[in-house]
């Protein structure tokens, strides 16, 4: 598995966010030897009936299920782990503040040792939108800027900004992270494969292998277009199934290998979906995946 990166997915929705299995999940993830931890993103939940328009059939989560807030998360983690990093999957970037998520990253990054990669993405949720004071129909041309103005905030020690969405004048963030924060984007659609061939330096792949496989080969064609080399251009796949539920320590080790084989640089593996309840039983099926890599504990 050299220059493999192997993640876990931190099982949000299924542990009723209980703080003592956030550090023992950190803990435990960290010595059985995995490479990150990948935290998804919501604000907040809705109820989806009876909404105009429907919110999105394919997204899955409620009112009902609990959602650690990634980047407060990450700096508690960050003070119990030694060599763990930590990778939001995606935050959806266009319902927040764009220079304070440039700041709370900013200060995860300093705090972690630079162990932090912010995936970002548009979501489905307009409910979550309009509870953020945010416009659901412009989140693809906001996260389209965000993602540079992101990069001058982290990098410029005075700048003024005049997009179409923020605005600054010479003023900046401080403390600013020692190095580039990388900035993943993720989805399933052409414009987010366009524009992380454009701007982002990886991409978050989820969903049935194949659509996986074929979307990367679709962004690999992008990037060349754009001139740039898909080698140096990370690349990640959630192992799960066509469900959503966590693939079988068998079916996740096949899935991992071809997506290795087609030249993906990153897996993070998925425990949420099989019925587990316990971290003791996330944490099980992780070992199980561990051992059939053959990473050392």
């Amino acid at each position: 598995m050299s220059g493999f990166r192997l993640g876990a997915v931190y099982p949000q929705t299924e542990l009723g966010g209980d703080p003592r299995a956030l550090e023992l999940i950190g803990r435990r993830v960290e010595a059985l030897g995995f490479d990150y931890l990948l935290m998804y993103d919501h604000v907040v939940g809705a109820e989806h009936a009876d909404r105009d328009p429907p919110l999105w059939n394919l997204g899955p989560y409620t009112d009902r299920h609990p959602f650690h807030e990634p980047l407060i998360a990450f700096a508690y983690l960050a003070g119990i782990t030694r060599t763990l990093c930590f990778a939001t999957g995606v935050m959806i970037l266009p319902q927040r503040q764009t220079v304070l998520v440039a700041k709370q990253a900013a200060d995860v990054a300093l705090l972690s040792g630079d162990r932090l990669r912010l995936g970002v993405g548009t979501g489905w949720n307009h409910v979550e939108y309009a509870a953020l004071g945010q416009r659901f129909e412009e989140r693809g041309a906001r996260l389209s800027e965000q993602i540079g103005y992101l990069r001058q905030l982290w990098q410029e020690p005075l700048l003024s900004f005049n997009g179409h969405f923020d605005r600054i004048e010479r003023a900046s963030i401080l403390p600013r992270p020692a190095r580039a924060i990388p900035i993943w984007c993720g989805g399933f659609t052409e414009p987010a494969f366009r524009r992380a061939a454009a701007m982002a330096d990886g991409f978050i792949f989820a969903g049935p292998l194949e659509g996986a496989l074929a979307g990367w080969r679709r962004l690999q064609d992008l990037l060349r277009e754009a001139g740039r080399e898909p080698a140096a251009f990370g690349a990640e796949y959630m192992l799960q199934d066509a469900s959503g539920g966590g693939l079988s320590v068998a079916g996740g080790l096949d899935a991992l290998q071809r997506w290795r084989d087609a030249g993906g640089s990153h897996a993070a593996v998925v425990t949420m979906g099989r019925g587990y309840r316990d971290p003791d039983e996330h944490l099980a099926h992780l070992d199980g995946c561990r051992a059939g890599l053959g990473l050392s504990p």
